[in-house]
């Protein structure tokens, strides 16, 4: 597999990649047309924030499987575009969280004892001993806005250094706010009563100038610290607000457009300290979102769960083990109930009785949608597979329930086209030996495998014998057979494991006897 690197990443990750097996190209420089044509041959593409990976991009690379961030951020990534590719969006949001998390602190303690201004003043040659007098943190308020994992340990730290904790944040719950300490609170009350405002929250359309010149009203002479992503404050704004007294002071790592222009009017403050976006900059953190991020591909490469996904279900790895047998076979299943149902697909039900529903199992669910969408689109994977419902009109539904009939766990995928349902059920036997154990309400024991044909017919002598004559007629050799009935004499059901495609001919010619109700050839390979 080609790994393509847009951007410098530390030797550690790439060397993670090679010794996997797999091929790493490193392509500092190119952009536009160049780009398109690097990207075009690569299976995973790593960057940070200085490639822009747009729609064009994504459309552009037919072989891609994963674009890993190395780092937090992926406001460069246009995550819808690569959803509906199907390509996996991955970051390394643990990596450097602690480098952010301290210089955060740094920044806060810069702006609250002007120790950036005071040391350029001392090398200057002035002893300006008289002019600063800086804020004790101790017993003000954090003001934190995003309560996410670099804003907790933030949190953590300047609690231990004797703050009190008010937070906003819309996505979090009250017990996990009080576990750190923080007190949950609208915006307008947190600026209001925020001696220090730290922001933590990603750049999106609603975050987006967040803090403007209202919000920084609130804060009545406060200090604004923003180490997350540049344009969630208006900037103006905020130079404006410190030059005018109203923030005593601001501390800024990151900016709305990078390199800051040298018209910025945040440089013609003096109680304005900036830092060139250097949250993540130690060699610690650089290494550890570079192996993060390499992992991370390493494993979609291979088929595992990418644990940092944004767009595809993601697992805790110590269940993988529990929950990976049961990801093809939901697939299986899927694939089996789409072909049987024929038809417009209107509503996909997937339920899990038995053991299997007391796991985590998204994954098993993209899987089995996958195994639906899979005979109707060109190109289906577990990340695209959930929008491909949505986009379809296609209603999804997942169900648990803790017992199972005669097994230890049951996976059950059933399609409805409105008015008519299948549903295919499918268990795990010793050594995770996949079987179909109920197709359309029959119970049957049969082994998924490449080709099928499954017939239905009523329940009497020499349909059986008949149908293996007519598909001897057509070279097609009967590998395995598993029979079902309602009732004795009333109608059965059959699955044929086949090593060749069931002609059409040979199903009309079956389908043309009146003991014969339906033959249905269903191909798993393609």
């Amino acid at each position: 597999m080609k790994v393509l690197v847009t951007d410098p990443i530390s030797d550690a990750g790439l060397d993670v990649i090679r010794d996997a097996g797999h091929e790493v190209v490193t392509d500092y420089e190119s952009e536009g047309s160049d780009l398109l044509n690097a990207v075009a041959d690569a299976n995973a593409l790593i960057v940070r924030s200085g490639t822009d990976v747009t729609k064009e991009v994504l459309e552009a690379a037919s072989e891609l499987v994963i674009v890993g961030r190395a780092g937090i951020g992926v406001d460069n990534i246009d995550i819808d575009a690569a959803t509906d590719q199907g390509v996996i969006v991955a970051n390394a949001p643990e990596g450097n969280v602690r480098a952010a998390a301290e210089h955060t602190v740094a920044m806060a303690f810069a702006a609250a004892r002007s120790i950036p201004q005071a040391h350029a003043r001392l090398k200057t040659g002035e002893w300006a001993k008289g002019e600063y007098l800086g804020t004790e943190l101790n017993g003000k308020t954090l003001g934190i806005v995003g309560l996410g994992r670099v804003g907790q340990e933030v949190a953590k730290k300047l609690d231990s250094l004797g703050m009190d904790l008010v937070a906003f944040d819309p996505y979090i719950s009250e017990e996990r706010a009080e576990q750190i300490g923080a007190e949950l609170a609208d915006l307008e009350t947190v600026l209001g009563r925020a001696d220090v405002l730290t922001i933590h929250t990603p750049l999106t359309p609603e975050t987006e100038d967040m803090i403007g010149e209202a919000e920084l009203a609130e804060m009545e002479g406060g200090y604004v610290v923003n180490c997350a992503r540049g344009g969630i404050v208006d900037e103006p704004a905020l130079a404006a607000a410190v030059e005018d007294g109203i923030v005593a002071g601001a501390a800024l790592d990151v900016f709305a457009e990078e390199p800051l222009s040298a018209d910025s009017p945040l440089l013609d403050v003096e109680d304005v300290t900036v830092t060139p976006h250097l949250g993540a900059s130690t060699e610690a953190a650089q290494e550890n979102v570079a192996v993060s991020t390499a992992e991370q591909v390493v494993a979609a490469f291979e088929g595992e769960p990418v644990m940092n996904a944004l767009n595809a279900p993601s697992i805790d790895e110590s269940a993988f083990p529990r929950v990976e047998p049961y990801i093809e076979l939901a697939e299986t299943a899927g694939k089996i109930a789409v072909q049987l149902l024929d038809s417009r697909v209107e509503s996909v039900e997937i339920s899990y009785e038995g053991d299997i529903a007391e796991e985590d199992v998204e994954i098993v669910t993209a899987s089995a949608l996958k195994g639906v969408f899979q005979p109707l689109e060109w190109q289906v994977n577990a990340v695209n597979a959930p929008r491909i419902a949505e986009q379809r009109g296609i209603g999804v539904s997942e169900t648990k329930r803790r017992q199972a009939e005669d097994f230890q766990s049951l996976v059950t995928v059933t399609v409805s086209d409105g008015e008519e349902a299948i549903g295919v059920c499918g268990t795990l036997f010793a050594d995770d030996d996949a079987r179909i154990v109920r197709v359309d309400g029959y119970r049957v024991d049969a082994i998924p495998g490449g080709k099928m044909m499954v017939t239905r017919n009523t329940d009497e002598p020499g349909v059986i014998g008949h149908i293996g004559t007519v598909m001897g007629k057509y070279d097609v050799n009967i590998a395995g057979m598993f029979n079902a009935r309602e009732t004795d004499g009333g109608e059965a059901l059959t699955v044929y494991n086949v090593d060749q495609e069931v002609p059409r001919g040979a199903r009309e010619e079956l389908e043309s006897d009146p003991r014969i109700i339906e033959t249905k050839y269903i191909s798993l390979n393609g």
